[in-house]
């Protein structure tokens, strides 16, 4: 079994670095069978691989679980870093989310992307990706773990600006990558810290030691949120939210692989894995769930002001990701990875429907330039409004088990009405709103401009992992019980029935809002109020970074427009050159100079001395 995990994350990487290495030995490009045979193929085993080891360790408790150490990274002083694997039921869903959603986005790219010049390089990237995420679960030490956690950082990079050719898109790729790494510097702060207080990295002995002893309270509480702004990076979180919407400038798989299975499940991920740190702090885990509950507010109102489909999708990920935040915050460890699986699964679905909307529709993503589709791709329609169904929580879909879930946690957690509950409550009503408008939008009403030459984009290697992503975000909630062996815990069942009357009444309401507003929308077309406006623009923080952080930096480079810093060290080297020149004179070749200056230098000593 310890051979075969380790072939999961290997078998990707082969993938890439066999696409990778193709033109070192053919000039021209390779027929696209053979790169999908390539690029599909190793996630698929790697998928395969990782349901083998999933059934064979369903029986066993998490004691009984493995550790893989492959070899010795690093060994400095104290610091000892091996490339070894951890793995437990958290890594096993993690696992199974990564290669197997993966693997339908991968099949479905075959279709997408077939007439696309880079193929190939696009399947190389893709395969990279993933195998990155592999290794960030896998990981049995942070330092490891922030490898994996990097090279997601790279692939979306080059995935957002995979049309480089296009500004805007290389543009959208550069902002992804900076607002992480601010992120990422806070986290890298966090593991320094760590280190320091604690002597190791390495996550099992990390929790042995914090288990074992009396901590520094204040060590740690700055240890977690140094992770959490991290995992605030990676994730899309309130106040480095504004990489995400912009990252749809993608190809539309791509986005469904960051927003599914790779990218944003990182900081969940992050701060699941180091949970019994984050509950020795009640001022962290305070600070993750205030963040979720914040998050999900706000991006929710701006999902309903969109009028760009991709873009929609893209905040409604950093809403649901904030749910998630908001479980982790109140301890509903597993509550947060049951709402990372089904979201895996719906928002993988919406992302590829969305995707066959655009590409039947010639690449407009307008949704004001949609409507009347339901008759002409119904396929398409069917899996959209399951998608839909599902991430408004509508009863009886996995995003309903899965919210509900997080939705009582809340409850339970200040043991009645907080304000923690009466967030995810209003945002179950917001999503309902902005889930539904959509829906209405691209499939209901009368056709659109861009409708009328609407031609249905689905192939096979298409229909096939949108029908199997609909099932799976459909019942996808039955995987709740085995999902209790993630951290042995469930929500208290006992509980008032208005409660669950509530959170189920939210969604219903907000597909009546969603309808009127649908109607409204219909006859005024892409009009919006001064506060629909400032919902479109993401609450206004692009305005902000851009007047506190872009602006003075470009300030500064104009007043730099003659290059200060070259002139400073011009200036140095000019100076020197002044003081060469003056001491090269006292160099004439004349003993008596010499011995003239010997002597009054002689002097000059002998009267220091004196006095001193």
């Amino acid at each position: 079994m310890q051979g075969l995990l380790a072939w999961v994350p290997l078998l990707p990487l082969i993938g890439f670095l066999i696409l990778v290495a193709i033109p070192l030995f053919h000039r021209s490009e390779p027929p696209q069978k053979f790169v999908a045979c390539i690029g599909v193929g190793s996630v698929g085993l790697a998928a395969l691989l990782t349901m083998i080891v999933a059934f064979t360790l369903f029986w066993k408790t998490p004691s009984e679980l493995v550790n893989i150490s492959l070899w010795q990274w690093m060994l400095v002083d104290n610091l000892q870093v091996g490339f070894n694997f951890h793995i437990d039921w958290l890594t096993i869903v993690m696992l199974l989310i990564i290669t197997g959603v993966g693997f339908l986005i991968h099949l479905y790219s075959v279709g997408y992307m077939r007439d696309d010049m880079d193929f190939r390089r696009y399947f190389a990237y893709l395969n990279l990706f993933v195998c990155a995420m592999l290794i960030l679960v896998l990981a049995d030490n942070l330092v490891l773990l922030y490898l994996g956690w990097e090279g997601v950082g790279l692939c979306s990079y080059l995935l957002i600006g995979f049309w480089y050719k296009e500004p805007a898109n290389g543009t959208a790729a550069q902002k992804a990558f900076i607002v992480t790494r601010i992120g990422d510097t806070a986290m890298a702060i966090g593991l320094f810290l760590l280190f320091y207080e604690f002597s190791t990295l390495n996550i099992q002995q990390l929790i042995s030691v914090i288990d074992g002893q009396e901590v520094n309270t204040e060590i740690i509480t700055l240890a977690c949120l140094l992770l959490l702004g991290g995992a605030v990076g990676k994730s899309a979180q309130l106040p480095l939210q504004t990489w995400l919407p912009d990252a749809m400038a993608g190809p539309t798989p791509v986005s469904a692989l960051i927003h599914a299975a790779t990218m944003v499940t990182a900081g969940v991920y992050l701060i699941a894995r180091m949970h019994p740190l984050y509950m020795l702090s009640e001022v962290a885990m305070n600070a993750v769930a205030f963040v979720g509950a914040t998050t999900l507010l706000i991006s929710g109102f701006s999902a309903i002001a969109q009028s760009d489909i991709k873009r929609v999708l893209a905040y409604s990920t950093i809403s649901q990701i904030g749910y998630m935040f908001l479980a982790l915050g109140v301890g509903a460890w597993s509550g947060a990875i049951f709402h990372l699986m089904t979201h895996a699964f719906f928002k993988a679905l919406l992302f590829l429907s969305a995707g066959s909307v655009i590409l039947s529709l010639h690449h407009e993503q307008n949704i004001f330039s949609m409507g009347g589709l339901y008759r002409k791709i119904p396929l398409t329609f069917i899996c959209f409004t399951i998608g839909c169904a599902c991430l408004a929580a509508l009863p009886f879909t996995s995003g309903f088990y899965s919210k509900d879930h997080i939705l009582l946690s809340a409850w339970e957690y200040h043991q009645g009405v907080n304000i923690l509950w009466l967030a995810g409550i209003l945002g179950a009503l917001v999503t309902g709103v902005y889930s539904f408008r959509l829906l209405f939008l691209v499939f209901l009403g009368k056709e659109g401009t861009a409708s009328t030459h609407c031609k249905d984009a689905n192939t096979p290697v298409m229909s096939i992992p949108l029908c199997i992503l609909a099932a799976l975000a459909l019942f996808g909630g039955l995987l709740a019980p085995p999902l209790q062996a993630v951290f042995g815990v469930r929500p208290d069942e006992d509980h008032s029935a208005w409660i669950e009357g509530v959170a189920i009444a939210m969604p219903l309401i907000g597909l009546a809002i969603a309808w009127r507003l649908f109607l409204h929308e219909q006859k005024s077309g892409e009009q919006r109020s001064p506060l629909m406006q400032f919902w479109f623009s993401g609450w206004g923080f692009d305005w902000l970074y851009g007047h506190l952080l872009v602006r003075p930096f470009k300030y500064l480079s104009q007043i730099n427009h003659n290059d200060i810093i070259d002139s400073l060290y011009k200036g140095t080297a000019a100076v020197s050159r002044q003081m060469n020149a003056l001491l090269s004179a006292s160099q004439n070749g004349q003993v008596r100079w010499y011995l003239t200056s010997f002597a009054v230098g002689s002097i000059l000593f002998l009267a220091l001395l004196v006095a001193l």
